[in-house]
């Protein structure tokens, strides 16, 4: 397809959902000031050749409103919601970078490395619901394991990475591996058939990112500082996010496992988080803390690093 034409089919979804609804002139009005139109409007009958496409590209239905004759996105449920927005918001900002080259040194973008190798293979496997065979190098391995069998059951992309979870065949059991730790993947012709009682949104739906076979559900609540609690807001940590908010901080709330990624999170914020429930929670957190500190102060009295090694000057 030309990106060109791509670039039209984002602008006119783009479009709806900004403004919600709009008549075939007002939309004709905007498209005017586009940076993709020529001036001119776009043909009726080249509009609802767009409309067709978007519906089969996107699983994006727009409506026409017969009484008011304005068109609009008719809804789809949250999960396929969140991955159409996503989806587009990609494609926005990648046809805004196309025209960014004159200040390209003052951009800064976040690095996907794993989605440039096998994600078409992955994704490929997925539509056609095909076992794929994969080699994979873990990070706590030092050779390569190959022949994997897998079907792949559903795909997420995580601190920017991309990870594919499925059926790993010779083991019998739902194993998750990133793709940028893979380093063959092919599409095999054996067909499979996914369970009838397996869903992917119930099977993550109470995990934090990407480790979905660890732990209990855990009520969590965290003490979080004014300033951070903002980043909370606007940011969720997980759908099951709750507050209450005090004079000098907030507490939030989650129906989480707590898993060795969410663990991690909690610690990175510092003291401007404190977990209060549930104890085994909070003992381990303090655990790792004390840990630490016992690290730190162990090699208090070591030789400083000599500058010419010092990696921050560098």
């Amino acid at each position: 397809m030309p990106r060109d034409l791509f670039s039209r089919y984002v602008w006119i979804i783009d479009t709806l959902r900004h403004y919600g609804a709009l008549t075939r002139k007002e939309i004709n009005d905007l498209w005017a000031r586009s940076p993709l139109s020529d001036g001119n409007p776009i043909p009726r009958r080249t509009f609802y050749t767009y409309l067709r496409q978007i519906e089969e590209l996107f699983k994006i239905t727009i409506q026409c409103n017969q009484s008011t004759f304005e068109y609009s996105i008719s809804t789809t449920d949250d999960h396929q919601q969140s991955v159409v927005s996503w989806m587009l918001n990609s494609a926005s900002i990648g046809n805004m970078l196309n025209d960014t080259v004159a200040v390209a040194d003052r951009i800064f973008l976040e690095d996907v490395p794993s989605a440039r190798h096998f994600l078409p293979q992955v994704v490929d496997a997925l539509k056609q619901q095909r076992q794929l065979k994969i080699s994979y190098r873990a990070f706590d391995r030092s050779s390569t394991k190959t022949g994997i069998v897998l079907e792949p059951y559903f795909i997420k992309i995580f601190r920017q990475r991309w990870y594919v979870t499925g059926l790993n065949v010779k083991e019998k059991r739902l194993k998750t591996y990133a793709l940028d730790r893979i380093t063959e993947a092919a599409v095999t012709p054996n067909q499979f058939v996914m369970p009838d009682n397996f869903s992917p949104q119930q099977y993550t739906a109470n995990s934090f990112g990407i480790i979905f076979d660890e732990g209990e559900v855990a009520r969590v609540a965290l003490r979080v500082a004014p300033r951070r609690a903002k980043y909370f807001r606007s940011v969720p940590l997980h759908h099951s996010q709750s507050e209450i908010i005090h004079d000098n901080y907030s507490i939030f709330y989650y129906n989480i496992k707590t898993t060795p990624d969410f663990v991690q999170e909690i610690l990175s914020y510092g003291p401007d988080v404190i977990v209060l429930q549930p104890p085994s929670l909070r003992a381990r957190i303090a655990g790792i803390l004390a840990h630490t500190q016992a690290l730190y102060a162990a090699t208090q009295s070591g030789p400083a690093v000599p500058p010419d090694i010092d990696p921050a000057r560098h």
